[in-house]
This record gives C-alpha cells, structure tokens and sequence, in this order.
C-alpha cells in the first residue's frame, strides 16, 4: 500500500511517498530554474516555498534532443515539460533514520541526453539494502557545456556541484549522512565524476566516488570547446555570442546542438573535428581556467582527492555499441580495421596480440576490442595508475563480463549494460534491446551488492589496484579478482593512450 511520507528541508517541506519500506521523494529542487533571467547563468538558489510540495512524481527534464538514431532504441528518453529541470529524486529506507551512507548518481547521455527519471535508475533496491539513494538532473548540450570564452562554462558541472551541496545541507533530513556520500556515474556521469574527483571546488562533497565506463581523457581544451562553440552558432545563422545563442529558440538550439552530436557520432570528418572525431563528444567539460583549473588527469596525477576511496572500470565489449545496432560491425574487413586501428594509434602488429587472444572474431570483432581499450579501459586504468603513484587511500579496478553477445542482439556486455544490474532494475520490459530478454537475476544480485558493499564499507571485495598486480574484479554471477586481465594488450598502449 501507497502512504503518504513528510520531510521538512531548508526551503520547506516536501511529501513523498512510501511503499515496502521505501519513501521515495522525486523532483525535488535543488536549484532555482534556469530560464528567464537565470538562462545560461550558474545555478541560482531555490526559492523557500509555502504548504507541501508534492515530491510523489519525476520533475521535468532538462531540454534536450533525440538520440542518435542508432541508440535511440537502446537507451529509451524520458521527456517531461517544465521550467524546474533542476531537480534530484531521493529513495530512502527510513527518513527517521540516522547515519546511513548516502550515493549521489550522475546520469550518462553525452553531455547531450539522459534524465535521472529513466526506469533504470530507480533507486528503491539501493534504499531496500540501507542506502539512501539520490538521482540528480543537470543542464545537458548548449545550455550545459556551450563554451564560448567570455567568462561562462561548464554550467553543467556547477549544477552538479548545487546538487551535491544540496546534499550536504539537506541528506540528515532523509536519514542520510553527509558526511558518507559516495558519487557515482556512468559514461558522462562517470567523466563527471573524475572530473569532480580532480576540482579545488568539489572538495569535501563526498566521501567516495565510483566511476563507470568514463575517465579523465575526453575533457575539451578551450580551443576545440571554441569551435564546437562556432560551428554551433554558424549551424544557427548567428555570431558565436551568448546573448545571440540565447535569443534564438529553446527547440531551435536544442535541435541544432543535437544535431553536431549525431554528425560527430554518426559522419564525423576528421578534418573539420580533429580529435573530437575519435572521443565524439562536442559538448564536455571544459579547461576554462576558473571551474575546472587544470586538466583532470594532470590534476590527479598532482594527488588531488587522493583522500577519497575510487572504485572504477569499464565493461567488456563497450565498443560494441557503436558497431552492431547500425550492422557495422559485419561489414569491417581486414583493410578497413588496419585504417581504423591505426587511427587510435596502433599498428599492424599489435592487432595481432588482439588477434591472438580472439583466434574466432572477425575484424568487426576485433575493432570493437580497440575501441573499447582506446575509449573506456585504458583512460580508467590511467586514472588508477595516478592514484597508485600519488599514494591514494585506495583505488579498485572492475570489469563487468554479462551477457555473452549471443544473449543481447550481439551487444554483449557492451557500453551501458551494467547500469540496471548495479540498480537492480534489470525487469524493466524497455531494457529488453540493450540486455536481452532473460537478464541474469543472479548477475544483478553479485554487481548490485558490490555497489552496495563499496557505498557502506568503503570496499568492493577485492584486492585494490596498484601497479605491481593490476588486481581487477571481473563481475559476472560471481566475482573473480584477476591480475592484470588483458595484461599484453593493456601493454600495447604505453605511450599511446
């Protein structure tokens, strides 16, 4: 039965409502909306409202366009209208409670989609296991990360940032601990959060972070967010100016920005992006010199957040994704994936250490194995080995290994599959295209209690990743702590990636 639940916060009171033992307050404010006056500014404070405001049902969204046709089956898009798109959702066991060990998630989409709203992140089995669960909204495409140099940047970054000091300020109220926030992601959600992890002005906003499938390596320098700025602005018929940009249509600028993402996804010309042709995101954090001072990577290497335990990795078969839904993947031959190899930077001869450890995969195959070293594997273990030099509390690796190709359409465990099984949402009938139609109970039993297990005690279950055993959990039905998995093609990117 459905009952009523009350919390009063620092703007008023807010009413949920409870089910099993779970009070779920959704839409949430956390900051003011960012339109009108406050259009393309940093985040502005929520305004203290009057009576209970109803937090039973998702808040809206914030603009965005469509998928790439590619994805669009496989990573279904909540839409819903409205001006207060900044807002977060809250799952709890017990808003009574005192001291329980709070995670803070950052969808993923590009920077470009996403919604903290989608099925998939319903945070009812993380409040069932103890935890209080917070899903967060932040400003996506232009409206989040345009950069044009004149003084505004990475508003997406400062409205995640307004959510975790909401957090801080506010978590007790639900039984949370402020003091015992992990901050959590996936692809963008998880670059945001290494980035989070390496910024002066994140410091002291949580305890721990996990970062899934996204590291440190695809931040733009303010040249190519630059251009990304003015091929924007040219593909509006404007100068590269904010107030111009801003004048033009919500739907217009939504539709434009979409639209560079899906040429750079889909078509993208190295010539007119460069390395944006390889890392495919227009819209990313930015160097700007005044949120984000140094690049994460630098600034990690440096110690920063050394003091905060991370529990990152990277899933099997990411590059699937981008190769099977378009049927790509059976069309690369020998000639197509020397040229494509060699455009991440290796050569002949180490594709066949690729080779040798798929002596079955076609070349298809095999380019989805570089991809997903080049783009996912290799910049996370970048990030463990910076820790691991600078001395850090603790780093450990994973390698989530479920499905099998066979079971999903081909995908296998490609980019995004293990977010339902860490949420244990996997039921959801939507998820069917991307996980196929029997998910693992079992799996999502084994990942959702590793998650469960680093938020509350501060370890997955295995060893932490240093230099010398490059210890990873690889995740499946069971855990299996492995050194250095794919040790000779890890080896292949010294000096490259």
């Amino acid at each position: 039965m459905v009952q009523r639940s009350v919390v009063r916060l620092g703007n008023g009171v807010v009413r949920g409502k409870a089910e099993f033992d779970v009070h779920a307050f959704l839409g949430i404010p956390y900051a003011a909306p960012p339109f009108g006056v406050n259009r393309m500014r940093p985040p502005q404070p929520v305004q203290p409202w009057e009576g209970e405001l109803d937090a039973t049902a998702y808040g809206p969204t914030a603009p965005k366009g469509d998928y790439p046709p590619q994805f669009a089956r496989l990573f279904p898009e909540v839409v819903i209208p409205g001006a207060d798109c900044l807002n977060l959702n809250v799952w709890t066991p017990d808003p009574g409670a005192r001291g329980l060990p709070v995670l803070v998630w950052l969808h993923g989409g590009s920077f470009t989609n996403g919604s903290s709203s989608l099925p998939e992140y319903d945070g009812t089995a993380f409040a069932r296991d103890g935890v209080v669960c917070v899903t967060v909204n932040y400003r996506l495409a232009a409206e989040g990360y345009l950069f044009l140099d004149d003084g505004t940047a990475n508003l997406g970054l400062l409205d995640q940032l307004a959510a975790l000091h909401w957090v801080q300020d506010n978590i007790a109220a639900f039984g949370g601990d402020p003091a015992r926030v992990t901050v959590a992601g996936e692809s963008a959600g998880a670059m945001s959060v290494t980035t989070l992890l390496s910024m002066p002005l994140a410091q002291g906003l949580f305890a721990q972070a996990i970062a899934q499938s996204g590291a440190t390596a695809h931040t733009l320098t303010s040249e190519e967010a630059c251009t990304v700025g003015g091929y924007l602005a040219e593909a509006l018929g404007v100068p590269p100016d904010r107030e111009a940009i801003k004048a033009v249509s919500m739907n217009t600028l939504v539709q434009a920005a979409s639209d560079l993402v899906t040429e750079v996804q889909t078509v993208p010309d190295p010539a007119k992006w460069g390395r944006l042709a390889l890392s495919l995101l227009p819209f990313a954090p930015t160097l700007d010199g005044s949120v984000l001072l140094t690049m994460p990577i630098d600034a990690i290497t440096a110690g920063h957040g050394v003091d905060v335990p991370l529990l990152i990795g990277s899933n099997r078969d990411e590059g699937r994704l981008f190769l099977v839904p378009t049927g790509a993947i059976a069309a690369i031959d020998e000639p197509a994936l020397a040229m494509m190899a060699g455009a991440y930077g290796l050569a002949g001869n180490d594709l066949a250490v690729y080779r040798a450890n798929r002596p079955d995969a076609s070349p298809g195959d095999i380019l989805a194995a570089v991809i997903t070293d080049w783009y996912y594997r290799i910049p996370a273990i970048r990030v463990a080995e910076a820790r691991s030099a600078a001395g850090a509390t603790g780093t450990w690796m994973y390698r989530f290994d479920h499905p099998e190709p066979r079971a999903n359409h081909g995908l296998g465990a490609c980019h995004g599959a293990e977010v339902p099984f860490v949420f244990d949402t996997i039921t959801h009938p939507e998820l069917g295209p991307l996980l196929g139609e029997v998910p693992s109970q079992t799996v999502a039993d084994r990942t959702h209690q590793v998650w469960v297990d680093f938020i509350t005690h501060g370890a997955p279950g295995w060893a932490p990743y240093d230099t010398v055993g490059r210890t990873t959990g690889l995740l499946t039905d069971d855990i299996s702590p492995v050194d250095d998995p794919a040790g000779d093609e890890r080896a292949l990117w010294e000096d490259i990636r």
